[in-house]
């Protein structure tokens, strides 16, 4: 009996050994790696595969040409028909160890797949991944297959400056596929305005009585010259970019903007939406090149699909959720469902779709945007309406909300879009925070569960003021603090990590001290050293922006010292009433009564505190209640070109003592400013000597309609004020 035990106990243990393959045996390679098709993919895969099996274990494999059965062999990059493009087997039998690949960078997936289940090779940001050292490295015998949920996979993050990381999260870039990385609204790039505008206006959007040739204006989609021109350009550039088969032939940045002249018009009210006239564009160039593939956008007014015109095979068509709320999935909320309506419209024409999705909040990275619970069932609604891309728009800077975090989530979700959200969303914060993850865990749930407990609505440009009485109000941003405060306690002897729980943090920074520019009063000391830490905690963590304009963490600090602090400077208009001739747009005649005399300054999104006025110029009268002697009037001005935000062409002043009889005092006028940036400019007039007045006028002048630079041409633009000060 004894005898028998012992033979099964020799025969399990010798199972056990066949059933793995020796990889590294005492700090010494046991196999040897094999390219099958010497190419750039499958070198990088064996490159990638070594550069860890070096690192965990102190040696590296020998590469070979010759395929032994006899001896332990990693073969890279035969070719399967089991998967689809950039998927992969791996199939390890005995001492032979496959990486098949369906074509694409399926090797290299490949390799990343087996360092992850195999060895515990985790990838976390840029240069941030951790091993398990070993002189011993085995794989276990296996046949495992994996296919892409989408076959083209993008985002943003800071950490694709590292080409690992790119290999690990399986991402693309625009340039590998579009030629010439014309990738999104690439009309002026095809037919450059400043070359055709001056001599063709007729190649560009009729609308409002007049042409608009410009940087940001539309084709004329019906000119048959526009198609010829257009066709011969992008047949240079196929030529100029061989091998490649796609490129972008998309409408520039804009909203209603299309061409209505009697053709264009004839056309979209035919088919229902703008859109027809750009697919029925883009069908002509896929009959034209039918060896090529022509993506284009359905975006703002070109959402919706046709009702009559499909979109041929190699038309591709890039479907933009912009103005979507995040608090909910998109078949939960209003907005919502206007863009499912117009996924599942094109879900039924097309299986060539490409959606582009929208992640963070733009006007304030550094803000909370908790919207990890609708990632995975906004992408599984995708997957099944036929999008086949994805690029998930993150604004992903160092610093900005859970960056990497959302990074890891978003590529692992977009690869399998069924994987396990909540258990991504744990074993990312156990490996890049370390002991810390417990209470960022709870702090990510807490926020959103206050976030739907408020019934707000998350939009991608939103102000952290939005949400002071729902996710933001004082008692959860104390428990949010303690949350913090318990993570850094929890990695305090780790430099690496006690960063990262600062980086973590400064989202809840910036919202508190968005929130205290909004209340008067407060202690000034205090507040200068919140702006301060805001400022070192900021830096360290290299962020690069505060918002998609290009805000630096010190522009923001400084700007915030200056216009901030309780206390700052005396204004004789302070909670003066005001009158208006023409009340502002209706969005901001709730908060005119007090907003322009309350002490409080507007940030950099206009939807709170701010006063605007579209397309007509405005006249306003402030009661100083008595009779004050002052020299300078001046009045806060935003400019913010990305939300049609222009500063007024000039604002003027008049005094009077009775309201009636008004004296001129002077008038500020403003230079156009082409810079993307948000910035605050006073209009300000200032007398060599003091005047005494009760009542002040103010007159703003309006730009009139966007200049033909700027991506609203030929519409009104706004102009927005905040703060009038008598000093």
């Amino acid at each position: 009996m004894k005898r028998l035990l012992l033979l099964v106990a020799i025969a399990l243990t010798a199972l056990q050994v066949s059933a793995q393959m020796q990889i590294v045996k005492n700090g010494k390679a046991r196999a040897s790696i094999a390219i099958v098709e010497d190419n750039a993919v499958n070198r990088q895969a064996a490159a990638l595969l070594n550069k860890f099996v070096q690192r965990m274990s102190g040696t590296t494999l020998p590469i070979t040409s010759e395929i032994d059965k006899k001896t332990g062999l990693i073969v890279i990059g035969e070719t399967t028909s089991e998967v689809t493009e950039d998927g992969f087997v791996i199939n390890c039998n005995g001492n032979m160890l496959r990486i098949k690949t369906g074509g694409g960078k399926g090797a290299l997936y490949g390799v990343v797949t087996l360092l992850e289940n195999e060895w515990g090779v985790h990838y976390y940001a840029a240069d941030a991944w951790i091993v398990v050292q070993s002189t011993h490295l085995t794989v276990t015998n296996q046949h495992h297959a994996e296919s892409p949920s989408f076959r083209y996979r993008q985002t943003q993050t800071y950490s694709t400056e590292d080409p690992d990381y790119v290999a690990f999260y399986r991402l693309k870039e625009p340039k590998e596929i579009f030629a010439a990385n014309m990738w999104v609204h690439t009309f002026n790039q095809i037919l450059p305005a400043a070359v055709y505008g001056k001599a063709h206006p007729e190649y560009y959007s009729f609308f409002n009585g007049v042409r608009h040739p410009g940087a940001h204006s539309q084709w004329c989609l019906t000119n048959p010259e526009v198609f010829e021109l257009a066709a011969a350009k992008i047949d240079s550039i196929f030529k100029a970019n061989p091998g490649m088969k796609l490129i972008s032939v998309s409408q520039n940045d804009g909203n209603n903007t299309q061409c209505a002249c009697p053709e264009c018009k004839a056309v979209d009210e035919y088919e229902g939406s703008p859109s027809g006239n750009l697919v029925r564009f883009m069908n002509k160039l896929a009959k034209r090149f039918p060896d090529k593939e022509f993506s284009t956008l359905a975006y703002l007014y070109s959402m919706q699909p046709p009702k009559h015109t499909k979109p041929l095979p190699n038309v591709n068509i890039m479907l933009c959720s912009i103005d979507s709320k995040r608090e909910v999935p998109l078949t939960e909320n209003a907005s919502g469902r206007d863009f499912m309506r117009a996924l599942t419209g094109w879900g039924k024409i097309s299986d060539n779709i490409f959606v582009w999705d929208y992640g963070i909040n733009f006007d304030n990275l550094v803000t909370p945007f908790p919207n990890f619970h609708v990632l995975q069932p906004n992408m599984q609604l995708f997957k099944q309406n036929h999008a086949t891309m994805l690029f998930e728009q993150v604004a992903g800077f160092r610093g900005v909300d859970f960056s990497e975090l959302r990074a890891y989530m978003i590529s692992k979700l977009m690869w399998n879009v069924d994987a396990d959200a909540d258990s991504l969303m744990q074993t990312f914060l156990n490996g890049y925070y370390g002991q810390a993850a417990p209470y960022l865990y709870r702090y990510l749930k807490m926020r959103e569960g206050a976030l739907l407990g408020s019934g707000k609505d998350l939009w991608i440009y939103d102000s952290p003021v939005s949400h002071k009485d729902g996710m933001l109000r004082p008692y959860l941003l104390a428990q949010y603090d303690a949350l913090f405060d318990q993570a850094e306690a929890a990695v305090s002897t780790d430099e690496t990590l006690l960063k990262r729980v600062y980086a973590a943090r400064l989202q809840q920074q910036y919202s508190k001290l968005e929130l205290e520019r909004t209340s008067t009063g407060g202690n000034r000391e205090e507040r200068i050293r919140e702006v301060e830490l805001f400022r070192q905690r900021g830096n360290e963590a290299g962020i690069k922006s505060l918002t998609e304009r290009q805000n630096s963490v010190d522009d923001y600090c400084d700007q915030y010292l200056q216009r901030y602090l309780p206390g700052v400077g005396d204004n004789l208009a302070l909670g003066a009433p005001v009158a208006y001739k023409n009340l502002p747009e209706y969005r901001f005649v709730p908060i005119s009564a007090t907003a322009l005399t309350d002490g409080l300054f507007g940030g950099a999104t206009y939807g709170e505190s701010w006063v605007g006025w579209v397309g007509e110029d405005a006249e306003l009268v402030v009661d100083l209640g008595e009779e004050k002697q002052f020299t300078t009037v001046r009045t806060d001005c935003l400019h913010n070109l990305g939300a049609w935000i222009f500063l007024p062409k000039s604002v003027s002043y008049a005094i009077s003592s009775d309201n009636e009889h008004f004296t001129e005092i002077g008038t500020f006028s403003f230079e156009e400013d082409r810079d993307m940036s948000p910035k605050y400019r006073w209009a300000t007039v200032t007398l060599p000597q003091p005047i005494s007045a009760r009542y002040v006028k103010v007159n703003l002048k309006t730009i009139g309609a966007c200049p033909d630079w700027h991506f609203g041409v030929g519409y009104d633009g706004y102009y927005f004020i905040d703060e009038i000060q008598v000093k």
